[in-house]
């Protein structure tokens, strides 16, 4: 997929906006969702995606989603680094297919560091077990501001 094209509304983020398939919800509200990443880079690895946004990607985005979803994105990063004390964080935007983007609905990676633990590659990391993605849920959604 290039950066240029038209709205996929069977990408994966799009059914899980529309209740077609599960995810584990960090928070949302009207605007963002904020759910952990089945195929984890690291533990506490979140997506943050638009609610109210068709945008494959950063080049589309209306400016106003974007202000809600950048400072979505750094809310949850703030309760990542209270909740599991990582290292360090990388958040990630990819764009366009060769930019590494593998699902086109604007979404932004929250991904924990620690200097001792390996970070598997995007669109390589085993699936993670719901209960443990759960678990992280909750330790991240209780420390929210």
């Amino acid at each position: 997929m290039s950066l240029t094209g038209p709205y996929d509304p069977d990408n994966i983020f799009a059914k899980i906006l529309r209740g077609e398939v599960p995810a584990v919800t960090v928070w949302q509200d009207k605007h963002v969702l904020a759910f952990m990443d089945v195929f984890p880079q690291s533990e506490g690895h979140v997506l943050v995606i638009s609610k109210t946004s068709q945008a494959r990607n950063l080049l589309e985005v209306e400016p106003r989603d974007l202000a809600r979803v950048t400072a979505a994105v750094q809310r949850t990063a703030r309760a990542v680094e209270r909740a599991l004390s990582p290292e360090g964080i990388s958040v990630m935007q990819l764009n366009g297919q060769a930019g590494g983007q593998t699902v086109f609905h604007l979404h932004f990676h929250i991904i924990p560091r620690w200097a001792d633990r390996p970070v598997k590659g995007h669109g390589h990391a085993p699936m993670a077990e719901l209960e443990t993605l759960q678990a992280l849920a909750e330790r991240i959604a209780a420390a929210l501001d």
